[in-house]
C-alpha cells in the first residue's frame, strides 16, 4: 500500500526521507522539528539548514540525513492557523505535495511525514489531517514509480481520530 498511517516517533522510522515539520528560517525548534535535528545531529542539520534558508510557507527542501535513520530530511514550513485565513489550506496542502515533488525527484521510495503544523501551529487536527491525506492521494494518483508514503502520528488521540476520519478513505492504519 503506498500510504499507511502509523502510530510512532518519525525518527525511529526507516524511511528514505523524513519530513521536518520545519519553520521557514529552518531553524531548530521543539516538538518534531527538535526531535529530528537531535536525531540527526543537530549541529550538522543546522549548518545544512542555514544554505538553504528561508523558505516561504508551503515550500520544501532538501538535506542529507545525517545521524537519522533516514538518507534525507525534507524541510517543509507548515502555515500557522489563523480562523479565516483563505490560503492556509493550500499552503498545508502545498507542505505534502511539494515534499513528495522532492522525493520523486531523488527516485526516493518510501517517506515518513508527521501530522503539519497541527502541533503549536495550531491546525485543528481534523482539517490537518485531512488536507494530509488530500495532497497525498493527488499525488500518488499522478505519480507511477511508486512511493510508500508514512503518516507517523505520534499521540494516541491524534492516531484515534486518524482512524475515524481515514475509516472511508483508501488509507491503512498500523
Amino acid at each position: 500500500m503506498p500510504l499507511q498511517i502509523i502510530k510512532d516517533d518519525i525518527t525511529n522510522i526507516k524511511a528514505d526521507a523524513i519530513v521536518n515539520a520545519a519553520n521557514t528560517d529552518l531553524r531548530m525548534g521543539g516538538g518534531v522539528c527538535g526531535a529530528i535535528f537531535r536525531a540527526a545531529g543537530a549541529e550538522k542539520l543546522q549548518e545544512a539548514c542555514n544554505k538553504l534558508a528561508p523558505i516561504k510557507t508551503g515550500e520544501a527542501v532538501i538535506t542529507d540525513g545525517f545521524n537519522s535513520k533516514a538518507k534525507y530530511i525534507i524541510h517543509t514550513a507548515g502555515p500557522i492557523y489563523s480562523e479565516g485565513n483563505s490560503q492556509q489550506e493550500k499552503q498545508l496542502y502545498d507542505c505534502y505535495y511539494n515534499s513528495l515533488k522532492l522525493a520523486a525527484e531523488k527516485d526516493l521510495k518510501s517517506i515518513a511525514f508527521p501530522l503539519i503544523s497541527a502541533g503549536i501551529y495550531g491546525y485543528p487536527l481534523d482539517k490537518a489531517l485531512c488536507t494530509a491525506i488530500k495532497s497525498i492521494n493527488d499525488f500518488l494518483s499522478s505519480y507511477d514509480k511508486g512511493i510508500t508514503v508514512y503518516m507517523t502520528i505520534f499521540d494516541d488521540n491524534t492516531f484515534a481520530m486518524a482512524k475515524k476520519i481515514y475509516k472511508t478513505t483508501n488509507c491503512s492504519l498500523m
